[in-house]
């Protein structure tokens, strides 16, 4: 793992990247040794690649908990904009506060989602790590609504593991038999 990203070393689909996480059997797609192998998701391992081990129980269980953490994040956020009402800091510092969280959700949505798709820069990451970190709320919501629908970065990683196994595929189906016993042209 990378530390300043918190994202793997090895690309989905590295022949040196690690084992099924969650201690998963091999299927047919993954091979036995050599080849790709599937790069874990957070929450989910590599249930994500057949959609075995617990994969249903654990979507609704990253829906729920998204959304649990964005209400109580919410809550907090209301118990904070009250201190600043208590404090009688005037209307422009309210309207500052809550324009600064809302803005910055927003972008930390909008940023969250992209990531589902594809990767990000990690020099944009490590600048943004402020703003994504006060629109936290949004990030929330980003993996509640992606997990409605598959494991938040199934599909990304699905296609660089796809990508993987085709390249495998070819590099190792392209020869049959030994070259040097093949008869030359003259």
């Amino acid at each position: 793992m990378s530390d300043e990203t918190g994202t793997p070393d090895t690309p989905a689909g590295s022949p040196g990247g690690a084992a099924p996480a969650d201690g998963a059997a091999q299927g047919a797609d993954e091979p036995q040794s050599g080849g790709p192998r599937p790069e874990p998701l957070r929450f989910f391992g590599t249930s994500w690649v057949h959609h075995d081990n617990g994969y249903p129980a654990r979507r609704a269980g990253v829906a729920v908990g998204s959304l649990a953490a964005a209400v109580a994040s919410c809550l907090v956020l209301r118990f904070a904009y009250e201190g600043i009402r208590i404090a009688d800091t005037g209307s422009f510092v309210t309207v500052l506060v809550v324009a600064m969280f809302a803005i910055c959700s927003a972008l930390a949505f909008r940023n969250t989602w992209d990531g589902f798709d594809k990767r990000h820069d990690p020099q944009r990451q490590a600048s943004l790590r402020g703003l994504l970190a006060i629109g936290f709320v949004g990030s929330l919501l980003a993996y509640f609504f992606r997990s409605l629908t598959e494991a938040p970065g199934e599909k990304l990683h699905r296609e660089e593991y796809d990508k993987a196994r085709e390249a495998h595929e070819r590099r190792t189906t392209r020869r049959t038999g030994n070259p040097s016993k093949k008869k030359r042209r003259r």
